[in-house]
C-alpha cells in the first residue's frame, strides 16, 4: 500500500467498526504476546460467538447446564484453523485430523473481573489443550492477562494448578454436552506448553494469510481500480 493510500485506511477505521477477525491485529509482538477479543466471561449464562459475517456478538446457545466458562474466552484475530493447524495436531496424535475452519480459540486467566465480552486484551500464551471436535482440530490456547497481579508472571502451563486446569478441562469436555448424553463429543489428548502454543498460533497465523490472504492489498488493488 502506497503511503497515500495510508490516511484513507485511518479514515475507514475511524468511520467504520473493525471487523474482530479480519479487522484487529493479534499484536504486534504474537505469538509472544496477543491481542485477544473476549466473547465469554465467566459471569455469562449464555455461549456468545461471534457472527462471522457482521463480525457482532450474537447467542450461539444457552449454557444447559450449571457449567460456566471459568476463564475470559474468546479469539486471537487473524487466526484461522486450517490445514497447518490440523497438521501439526494429526502429528502429535497419529490420527488425520482437518481443521475447524474458524480462529484459534484462546482462554485468558486474570484475577480481575471483566463484565463484559466485545472487548480486546492482551495475554501471554503460556501453553494449551490439544482438543479434538469429531476429528477436527480445535486446540484451545491458555494465556495470562498481560501485567496481571496474580497470574502475571506465570510463563508456563506448568505453573498453572490442577484444579484451576481441571475446571477448563470440565467445561470444554462438556459444554457441547446435548441433555442426556454422557459425552460431549470432545476430546482433550493433550496439554502442552508454552512452546508449543506457540507454534499452534504460528501455523493459525499461516492458515489464516494463506485462507484469506493479505485483505488491505487486496480492497487497496481494488480502491486503486476504482479510482
Amino acid at each position: 500500500m502506497s503511503k497515500a493510500e495510508q490516511p484513507l485506511w485511518k479514515l475507514l477505521g475511524v468511520l467504520f467498526k473493525p471487523h474482530p477477525w479480519h479487522g484487529i491485529s493479534p499484536g504486534e509482538d504474537a505469538p509472544a504476546i496477543v491481542q485477544c477479543f473476549i466473547e465469554v466471561v465467566p459471569s455469562d449464562t449464555l455461549k456468545y460467538e461471534i457472527d462471522k459475517i457482521s463480525g457482532y456478538l450474537k447467542v450461539d446457545r444457552p449454557q444447559k447446564y450449571s457449567n460456566l466458562c471459568p476463564a475470559l474466552y474468546g479469539f486471537v484475530p487473524q487466526t484461522f484453523c486450517g490445514e497447518s493447524v490440523a497438521a501439526f495436531s494429526s502429528e502429535k496424535i497419529g490420527r488425520v485430523l482437518e481443521g475447524d475452519g474458524d480462529p484459534l480459540d484462546i482462554c485468558v486467566l486474570t484475577d480481575r473481573p471483566i463484565q463484559h465480552g466485545n472487548v480486546l486484551v492482551e495475554c501471554i500464551p503460556i501453553g494449551g489443550f490439544r482438543m479434538l471436535d469429531q476429528d477436527e482440530a480445535d486446540d484451545k490456547i491458555i494465556g495470562v492477562l498481560k501485567d496481571d497481579a496474580t497470574y502475571g508472571t506465570w510463563t508456563d502451563i506448568t505453573l498453572v494448578p490442577e484444579p484451576v486446569l481441571d475446571r477448563l478441562r470440565h467445561y470444554f469436555l462438556t459444554y457441547k454436552q446435548a441433555p442426556g448424553s454422557t459425552s460431549g463429543g470432545c476430546e482433550i489428548t493433550h496439554t502442552y506448553g508454552y512452546s508449543e502454543a506457540q507454534e499452534v498460533i504460528r501455523r493459525s497465523l499461516s492458515d489464516y494469510q494463506t485462507r484469506f490472504g493479505d485483505l488491505e492489498e487486496i480492497l487497496g488493488a481494488a480502491l486503486s481500480v476504482m479510482k
